[in-house]
């Protein structure tokens, strides 16, 4: 994977010139419209104020999924959805993308059918517990939907005897278990970077630049700030794509366009250092509800075991952080799977909290909040001659789906016809690896846009979350990478700094002296 260089990129945006497109935000959802737009001929230009992938892209729970229990929200169409794009995603994207066997717990026959109803039918309801009967019922549905293109195999339910005795530390009191298999990216950061890679490779006129932000509108040209340098950039878009998540409020404020779309939600997820745990998932995701009917999960990542999630609502993005509450939350809802295996503070080696973009509810359970994408059109007028969408909603799986569809939309606004699709295109990538060595990062460091000693540890990398680290460890890489990027030793030790606070701040990762 090579992403363009960022000297070229600020090169190309000093040139005084209008541009087709404008995409803000180098999450997934920017990063699968970039690649759309170029493939189809469009210039384009994607930019990111901080690090591509750095919001929820990269605090997802690395699932590739259907999603089993929409189906009792009724939406068929976003689950029919899902489940192509993420079959779609395992044929063109198998380095990165994997089967994930998935186990559900189950400790009644026949409740929740009532409840399911009223959700089915719109009406408010408090979550409750789902039995065997429920489970069949969404199993059976969701094998049904990928009858014509079997690739994973169908779901299977064991009996409590046959469950207990291949996971002897499961709870005791359930009746049985069910089977069934999704799919996992267990760097989902580095999938979308090759997606921007694609894009870029298959164009000359498509480029992205991460840490440049978006500042202001002057009527006649969008304003871009490198964030390394304060140096101004002008661009004349026709249409401006708001792909910023959870910041899509904030974004279009400065766009000069106020909305009040989002009501994001943040999850957390622990990365613990358990072998016994580890061991007890044989390699698969444990998917249960919780005391509260929240759904939670855990299962293997990277060698380690990733939990999962909450899901709080939260007005600020940029206030996201596991707290305390939300580690207990999790640590505990393992307990209701494996009561005797004992987890504390000392197994996690890190966190990391993300906000879901989703929309605006006043539902009292987030869970119900619809995982739908949607696009919001505001058309140019006389003060803002650019037309904006607003890219709302949407979940890991369905990214290529919700970029062709809003690539639609910009190719008939343009007046411009579609000449490629993305249907079939294959996303290249090498698989990763729980250790990098030597020459991987320096390949890494030369190839992929790394600006900040975090963004190869934490985006380029599976190190810096589920690994252990020392101070002696950290000060190497930072010397790998001060040689590669031609670091002064001033520049050097505050990446140390700048990573250290991150790590330890925000992903709670605890170095040794």
């Amino acid at each position: 994977m090579t992403l363009p260089p960022r000297a070229q990129g600020l090169a190309r945006l000093a040139e005084p010139r209008g541009i087709d497109v404008l995409i803000v935000g180098g999450g997934i959802n920017g990063a699968g419209l970039l690649r759309e737009l170029a493939i189809n001929g469009l210039e384009v230009v994607l930019v990111d104020q901080g690090d591509f992938a750095s919001g929820a892209t990269s605090a997802s729970s690395r699932m590739i999924h259907g999603g089993l229990r929409y189906l009792e929200n009724g939406e068929f169409r976003l689950v029919r959805e899902s489940l192509r794009e993420r079959d779609r995603l395992l044929r063109l994207a198998p380095h990165a993308v994997r089967p994930l066997p998935t186990t559900i717990p189950i400790f009644s026959r026949w409740s929740g059918f009532s409840n399911a109803l009223k959700r089915f039918l719109g009406l408010s309801t408090p979550p409750s517990a789902r039995g065997a009967a429920l489970i069949k019922v969404g199993l059976t549905l969701y094998d049904v939907l990928t009858f014509r293109r079997r690739l994973l195999p169908t779901h299977t339910f064991h009996s409590r005897r046959e469950a207990l005795a291949l996971r002897p530390d499961l709870h005791r009191d359930i009746v049985c278990t069910a089977t069934y298999h999704d799919a996992q990216v267990s760097l989902p950061e580095r999938l979308c970077l090759e997606v921007i890679a694609d894009g870029c490779a298959s164009s000359p006129r498509a480029f992205a630049l991460n840490y440049c932000r978006l500042d202001r509108t002057d009527g006649t040209a969008v304003v871009l700030i490198d964030e390394l340098t304060g140096v101004e950039r002008r661009v004349t878009p026709k249409v401006i794509v708001n792909a910023t998540g959870a910041w899509i409020d904030l974004a279009n404020a400065r766009l000069g366009r106020p909305s009040r779309w989002i009501g994001g939600t943040k999850g957390s997820h622990l990365v613990v250092d358990h072998p016994e745990l580890l061991r007890a998932c044989h390699g698969e995701q444990l998917f249960y509800e919780n005391a509260d009917g929240r759904v939670c999960i855990f299962f293997p990542v990277n060698g380690r075991v990733l939990i999962g999630s909450t899901d709080i609502r939260i007005d600020n993005p940029d206030d996201a952080i596991c707290d305390e509450r939300e580690i207990d939350y999790m640590l505990q809802s393992v307990r209701a799977v494996f009561p005797e295996i004992r987890i504390g503070r000392e197994h996690i080696l890190s966190r990391f909290c993300g906000v879901r973009p989703l929309p605006a509810s006043d539902d009292g359970f987030t869970g119900r909040i619809s995982r739908d994408h949607s696009c919001r059109f505001t058309p140019a007028d006389a003060q803002q001659p650019w037309s904006v969408y607003s890219l709302i909603g949407g979940k890991w799986t369905t990214f290529r789906a919700f970029g062709e569809q809003v690539g639609d939309q910009i190719l008939q606004q343009l007046g411009r016809p579609r000449i490629a699709s993305s249907a079939d295109r294959v996303i290249a990538g090498d698989a990763p690896a729980e250790n990098e060595s030597e020459a991987a990062l320096r390949t890494r460091l030369r190839n992929e846009a790394v600006v900040h000693l975090d963004d190869l540890l934490i985006r380029r990398t599976a190190l810096g979350l589920y690994t252990r680290w020392s101070e002696t460890r950290l000060a190497a890489v930072a010397d790998l990478a001060a040689r590669e990027l031609g670091w002064s030793s001033e520049r050097r030790d505050a990446e140390i700094t700048r990573t250290r606070t991150i790590l330890a701040r925000v992903h709670g990762v605890t170095f040794t002296p």
